[in-house]
């Protein structure tokens, strides 16, 4: 039967018949992703690299422990980037900050389902005056789990980023259960990324 895990989850070795050889095969490949000891050098490229995206160094350990692989997109979603409805897309200047520090990644973005999503990323990018590479409609609320897999991957269509080393930043229940549909690295909170909301306003 096969397993269903949750996003995040690190598909450890499971307690049916055969464990004993299973442990055995997780520990190996998990002690040469990260080594019994990591040279002192190694963390301290990781901890740059944590940086340059933005995280702090525990997520962005955790986020290479789960997946094996390093991030090289994040896809973030309305309610992940906070944003306000004014006459004009507002993005809060801490939100429009980081966006414009991150490094080594990928930006792509989920427009709102009924906008067309090339206007919106280039709104996003005049808002925040961070590059944008990508963008694509999120998928309706309620929608099905195979059509949210459709949208998030199409999404990522466009940089041709492997699903499982692309992390999500969002809000809420149903865009965690996004990524987990499109088996994504991680879903982080906008909060957990960006800081608390700031300012007023509703969002977009």
């Amino acid at each position: 039967m096969t397993r269903i895990v949750g996003i995040g989850h690190n598909d450890g070795p499971s307690l049916d018949g055969g464990r004993g050889f299973r442990r055995y095969a997780w520990k190996k490949a998990r002690k040469e992703l990260i080594g019994a000891r990591v040279p002192v050098e190694i963390v301290r490229l990781r901890v740059r690299r944590a940086q340059a995206l933005g995280l702090a160094y525990p997520q962005y350990a955790s986020i290479l422990l789960g997946s094996g692989r390093d991030i090289t997109g994040f896809l973030f979603t309305v309610g992940g980037l906070q944003l306000r409805l004014a006459r004009e897309l507002e993005a809060a200047p801490a939100v429009a900050e980081k966006l414009r520090r991150l490094e080594g990644a990928g930006r792509m973005a989920l427009s709102p389902p009924e906008e067309p999503a090339e206007a919106f990323r280039a709104e996003l990018e005049a808002a925040t005056g961070a590059r944008i590479e990508a963008a694509a409609p999120a998928p309706e609320r309620g929608a099905s789990w195979g059509l949210a897999r459709a949208r998030i991957l199409a999404a990522l269509a466009p940089l041709r980023l492997p699903r499982d080393a692309v992390v999500m930043i969002g809000e809420g229940e149903e865009e965690e259960r996004w990524a987990e549909a499109a088996r994504l690295a991680r879903f982080l909170p906008g909060e957990a990324y960006f800081g608390a909301r700031q300012g007023a306003g509703a969002p977009r």
